[in-house]
């Protein structure tokens, strides 16, 4: 094949793993230095209701993003395993339908965005009334962007099923920098506030969607698609929307649990959505090696189960969650020790810092358990078993949701339950992964 060059299916798994996680990792990494810039320059030009603002968009906008996020995921493993099977014909149909696909549902969540952002964040997420209008604002505008988020995602997909995730590194640098320029630019020269932030995400979405589209086209022939050639295959989306839809599903789950856990927060004033905003934040970071390594695995089965290699996948496992769980390890002590330090950086009132402090120490402990578990959803993905990931989604999300509305008011936990509900929600998940995993049934034939 024209672009047989990075196969996972010979070697030693664990360097195939690393080698590729490395650049996923590394470009989560400035994925999420770039939204913490955005959420310092907020809160220290734009002042506390505004980062309260930017804060609440999040659960909801993951939950549009989710889609592209799923469905991008589900055309990459479908083009792994065609690519280990050595089909380049169904490599190039697979990449084109996918890419056509995406990109006309950018456009149908654009449109969503736009139009349900006020009955959403005044309705669904109780957003207190003073920061309403921003909220919308903020959303509406990020909503735009939602066009070349969808576009990049495709395109990163691809590139990540035939082994090269180093791309997705560049186009993130690339957008990183520029985002950070702009929020300075917009929010603290032209003081534009959330408006300001909001275009800046969408301009740096472009760069990156404009980049990934340049470099996919010159480095591999196989796809320069012409334009005739983006044609509607039903055959083909619904190989996509098969092992995507689950993985979209999974996701939203994941953000709706987190909607109402972000209603929950609301509840308690802008001091606690501010506090919030932060925490979360942080936390992404103790989530980046777990993810990146499900990314990983779900790129490294889909090409072995092609090959049918399911004993390399076995190794593989061991070997990445030795890895995750030890970079997990590392960024938990971090925070710990660093917490007061890091909260710092935000401006935050010294209420909403006490809150903070508290929810960093707190999931530095509790989200070492995603890194025993999450990393193994890339298995049953890559083996079309995507419906698995969902089933605990439902599990760890409904648990935690069910967890904060009963303790939230209570003696027991009170408000804390905000960021102690993941261990009782990590651990349902954790439970359900294992027992799926050790019984072998996802080795069950489904490739096609």
């Amino acid at each position: 094949m024209q672009i047989r060059t990075k196969t996972m299916t010979e070697g030693t798994p664990w360097k195939h793993i690393l080698k590729f996680s490395l650049p996923v990792l590394a470009g989560s990494l400035l994925q999420q230095l770039y939204n913490t810039v955005d959420t310092i320059v907020v809160g220290r030009f734009a002042g506390e209701e505004s980062l309260s603002a930017v804060g609440t968009t999040a659960s909801f906008a993951f939950m549009l993003l989710a889609i592209a996020m799923g469905f991008s995921a589900g055309n990459g493993i479908v083009v792994a395993q065609r690519y280990g099977a050595e089909d380049e014909e169904q490599v190039r149909a697979n990449a084109s339908t996918g890419i056509l696909f995406l990109m006309i549902l950018g456009v149908i969540m654009a449109a969503v965005g736009v139009l349900v952002a006020r009955p959403a964040y005044e309705h669904l997420l109780d957003v207190p009334a003073e920061i309403l209008d921003m909220t919308v604002l903020y959303f509406r505008i990020y909503s735009v962007g939602l066009i070349f988020q969808f576009g990049y995602n495709i395109f990163s997909a691809i590139l990540r099923a035939v082994g090269d995730s180093a791309a997705t590194l560049y186009f993130l640098l690339i957008s990183s920098v520029l985002n950070i320029g702009l929020d300075l630019l917009f929010v603290a020269v032209f003081d534009w506030g959330v408006g300001g932030a909001a275009f800046a995400t969408v301009i740096s979405q472009a760069a990156s969607f404009v980049a990934a589209y340049i470099y996919m086209r010159k480095r591999y022939p196989v796809f320069r698609f012409a334009l005739r050639e983006y044609r509607w295959n039903g055959e083909l989306v619904k190989n996509t929307v098969t092992v995507g839809f689950p993985i979209s599903l999974q996701l939203i789950i994941v953000s709706f649990g987190l909607t109402f856990i972000q209603r929950a927060v609301n509840g308690f004033g802008k001091v606690m959505t501010a506090s919030f905003t932060v925490g979360q934040r942080i936390e992404m970071y103790l989530n980046l090696p777990c993810n990146a390594f499900q990314t990983t695995l779900a790129t490294y089965t889909g090409q072995n189960y092609g090959a049918r290699k399911l004993d390399r996948v076995k190794q593989g496992v061991r070997q990445t969650l030795v890895i995750s769980t030890g970079m997990t390890l590392v960024i938990s002590a971090v925070v710990w020790i660093f917490a007061g330090n890091i909260i710092s950086l935000f401006g935050l009132s010294p209420d909403a810092a006490a809150y903070c402090l508290d929810h960093l120490r707190a999931v530095a402990i509790i989200n070492i358990v995603l890194a025993l578990y999450v990393p193994v959803f890339g298995v049953f993905q890559g083996t079309g078993h995507s419906l698995l990931p969902m089933v605990v989604a439902c599990g760890a999300l409904g648990m935690r949701v069910l967890v904060t509305y009963l303790f939230r008011y209570s003696d027991f936990l009170g408000h804390t339950i905000i960021w102690w509900n993941g261990i009782f929600g990590f651990g349902t998940g954790f439970m359900i992964t294992w027992i799926f995993y050790l019984s072998g049934r996802w080795r069950k034939d489904q490739f096609k």
